[in-house]
This record gives structure tokens, C-alpha cells and sequence, in this order.
């Protein structure tokens, strides 16, 4: 049987990591379940050229944000856990006081509560003092907060590099082992790198019309 992931997908920017991990990880062998806010559909629309139906054709399930009813709001469907990309300030801050407006916030809730790894690729910047102290709280609840932040000494050439990058060290958090991003190592010694799978994208999926569907 394979490992359940669930990605989340919320209205910031940033969809291109949700449609690269949903790229991923089925080449890794897991089971992929999709729940956008609707904020994250307008999102899609503005940020790429995907269609609503070709991003949800990446996923193996697909679970409407209000269907309070579906399989990964309930703690007895086992999951390796959750990844919420992109992340808003306002899904962070409903997971971190546990208020359930959508099954975005409820699935993540869910994972929580059931001691499984939640990662929130959060985007925003500049921070006030209150986004701070809801990270924290966040933090205090058990989900590990992962801003997307570019990573230079790989020597990246292109966009897709630095999501790779990104992907792959969202990944790693839940010891899945990628060939999406090099670890560092210091000039001079040899770096030990593992590739299970093959994961490297001949296209970007944001800058071309539905993968799976004319």
C-alpha cells in the first residue's frame, strides 16, 4: 500500500511548489491528496497558466475545501503528513488557534493532533510582531514553519532550480530523500547524494496549458 501524502494548497503566491510536489511525488511511489482554499484558485489563475483541471489531473484524490466529510479530516486515515504550499498568513494563524474554517485548516489540525509532520511553506514578508508570535504559537503546536527561501550555493541558473531546491528540502523535513537539490558541502569535499527516483521536469507546469488534459 502506498504512503499518503496531503498537499494543501492556499491563496499566497507561490502555487508552482504545490504543482512541483504534486510532480514529485508520485515518482517517489506516494499517494497524493489535493485540497485548495478557493482563494488558492484565484491564485492559480493569476500566477500560471494551468487550468483548474490540469493541476487537479497531478493528483491521485482530490477533496473540495468545504467537504468536511472527506477521508484526510479524520485521524484514522493514515498519512506520512501534511504539506501546505504556498501558505498564507491566515491558514497559519487558523492552524495555530485551531480554528477550522475550511478542510485546508482541518486536515492540517488533523495531522497535528495525530503527531504527524505538518510543513507550512509560509509567504509573506516583511513580518509584524503579530505574524512572529503566531509562528511561534504554530511552531509550539507542533508544525514546522518553512518560509521559502532561495538557496544560492547550488549555483542556481533558472526559476525551476530554485523550486527544485525548495521542494527538495521540503521533502527532506519528512526524511524523503530527492535528486531535486544538492546538501551543502564545503569547496573541496565530496558530497554523498542519494537519487531514488528520478525527478528532474523537462517543463515548467506553470508556464504550460494542462499536463494531462488538451
Amino acid at each position: 500500500m502506498k504512503e499518503r501524502m496531503i498537499i494543501g494548497v492556499t491563496g499566497a503566491s507561490g502555487i508552482t511548489y504545490a504543482v512541483r510536489l504534486l510532480e514529485v511525488l508520485p515518482q517517489l511511489g506516494f499517494e497524493t491528496h489535493l485540497v485548495m482554499s478557493r482563494p488558492a484558485q484565484l491564485v492559480r489563475e493569476y500566477e500560471t497558466s494551468i487550468s483548474r483541471r490540469g493541476m487537479e489531473a497531478l493528483a491521485d484524490h482530490i477533496h473540495g475545501p468545504g467537504d468536511i466529510g472527506a477521508s484526510i479530516a479524520s485521524g484514522s486515515f493514515k498519512t506520512r503528513g501534511m504539506i501546505i504550499a504556498p501558505c498564507s498568513i491566515k491558514t497559519m494563524s487558523e492552524i495555530a488557534y485551531g480554528t477550522t474554517t475550511n478542510l485546508v485548516a482541518r486536515a492540517a489540525d488533523v495531522t497535528l493532533k495525530e503527531r504527524r509532520k505538518l510543513a507550512l511553506l509560509l509567504r509573506e514578508s516583511p513580518l509584524h510582531a503579530g505574524h512572529i508570535q503566531t509562528m511561534l504559537r504554530a511552531t509550539e503546536a507542533g508544525a514546522i514553519i518553512a518560509p521559502a527561501v532561495t538557496a544560492f550555493y547550488d549555483k542556481p541558473k533558472t526559476i525551476q532550480d530554485m523550486v527544485d531546491h525548495t521542494v527538495g528540502r521540503l521533502l527532506s523535513l519528512f526524511d524523503i530523500d530527492t535528486d531535486l537539490f544538492e546538501p551543502w558541502s564545503p569547496p573541496g569535499h565530496a558530497t554523498e547524494h542519494s537519487k531514488p527516483a528520478q525527478t528532474s521536469s523537462t517543463t515548467n507546469p506553470t508556464l504550460t496549458q494542462d499536463a494531462k488534459h488538451s
